[in-house]
């Protein structure tokens, strides 16, 4: 019997991978087919941002219902709507051919992606303990950035050899045959707490002022790594780096840390690793804010190891110290994230028009005002992380003064 569970929990594992790696593709892809689908429809960059919006928006509205209704419906129901959603969607993309269409597949893509991450955060939670648990929870976030590098050459490599949009999407389509495949007739694992299970006891650990303190680290983290990942190549193309290769230096190194993650964890605990990221995060933002040229390859390392730990391990520690707060907790979490990450995205574009009035007031043009406004941004941007090396010092200490009163509890009882 033990075999079997075990061998079914890998199943469900690989097939969460699956769906997370149609996840990044999906928003990779996208962002590589974006002029040509601008040019071949006509339609305004304002248009297109507001298709990428609804990829933004429909992630968080599916992970929230998702975790609602996990425990009511299951994950395996959750993923079935998922694949609809991306299968609909994927194929709505390629023969839409409007404005309206594009928005619509783009919303049920997002749809698709919220529910992976609704049902594939409790399950691997539910299915594996302890250490192990923030292992596979590190490894499986490592196809988020992992699936972003395969999705940006792949899709660089069709556009080099003049290959249509529609034959890119179509590749969206292979993980999430597989995902289906793999979690085709499997059972899904039962929440390991109790209380986890009903809806009542999630909502009064998610009163607790441990997880109210995590939600705002959590907004924090998100905009730290999206934030200044959407406006860096714009700013960098101008300091004589390539954006490109900084973003595929930047997920190809968050990939490799998250498959170290566990070990990670094992040593510092998610205390320790989320404040040693939110050290290097903020010095690789300043790096990016104050270096050009080869330097500016230093700064995306820099970067990179910072941000790779903060969403799995962010996830992980409500899993492993707010267990009651169940797969709801985990998805407004994760909701939160994605939700600050599109509030500030308009509040980072304010930012840099600012920026840019006042260097053009100092009489800088072209490349050079482009780059000293972008610069400037980017140090506005290194408050976030270095917010979160103090709400993480007070965390740390927070945790360790939790754990003495547990074991002075235990030795009194």
């Amino acid at each position: 019997m033990e075999t079997n569970t075990s061998s079914n929990a890998n199943r469900l594992f690989y097939g969460s991978c699956f769906a997370l790696i149609t996840t990044a593709l999906s928003f990779s892809i996208r962002a590589g087919i974006l002029p040509q689908l601008g040019e071949e429809l006509s339609l305004s960059a304002t248009q297109l941002g507001f298709i990428n919006q609804m990829w933004f928006l429909g992630f968080p509205i599916s992970m929230v219902i998702g975790g609602l209704i996990y425990h009511k419906v299951g994950g395996k129901a959750i993923m079935q709507f998922a694949f609809l959603a991306h299968a609909i969607g994927i194929i709505m993309t390629i023969y839409a051919g409007s404005y309206v269409g594009l928005m619509i597949s783009t919303l049920l893509i997002g749809l698709g992606n919220g529910c992976t991450e609704a049902a594939c955060n409790p399950m691997i939670a539910d299915a594996y303990q302890g250490n192990r648990m923030s292992k596979m929870m590190n490894r499986f976030h490592m196809w988020f950035p992992g699936g972003i590098v395969i999705g940006s050459l792949v899709s660089k490599f069709m556009t080099d050899a003049g290959l249509s949009w529609e034959s890119q999407i179509w590749v969206i389509m292979i993980p999430t045959l597989i995902y289906a495949y793999l979690f085709f007739g499997q059972k899904w694992p039962k929440a390991k707490v109790n209380e986890a299970a009903t809806l009542s006891g999630n909502l009064k650990a998610m009163g607790s002022p441990l997880f109210i303190f995590m939600m705002a680290c959590m907004a924090l983290t998100a905009i730290s790594e999206f934030g200044p990942q959407q406006w860096v190549g714009l700013i960098l193309s101008k300091s004589g780096a390539q954006p490109m290769l900084i973003l595929a230096l930047v997920t190809g190194i968050m990939a490799v840390a998250r498959y170290f993650g566990g070990d990670m964890v094992k040593k510092f605990d998610q205390t320790g690793v989320l404040l040693g990221s939110a050290v290097l995060a903020t010095i690789g933002v300043y790096l990016f804010s104050t270096q050009t040229g080869g330097m500016a390859y230093v700064a995306a390392i820099f970067f990179a190891l910072g941000v790779a730990y903060f969403w799995p391990n962010m996830i992980g520690f409500i899993a492993d110290k707010i267990p009651k707060s169940g797969a709801l907790g985990m998805s407004i979490i994760g909701a939160v994230g994605m939700f600050s990450t599109s509030i500030f995205q308009p509040i980072i574009g304010g930012w840099i028009d600012s920026d840019k009035a006042a260097a053009a007031a100092e009489g800088l043009t072209g490349d050079e005002l482009e780059l000293v406004s972008g610069q400037a941004t980017l140090g506005t941007m290194t408050l976030f992380p270095a917010i979160l090396i103090v709400l993480f010092i007070v965390l740390y200490f927070w945790m360790k003064n939790r754990k003495t009163d547990d074991t002075v509890a235990t030795a009194t009882h």
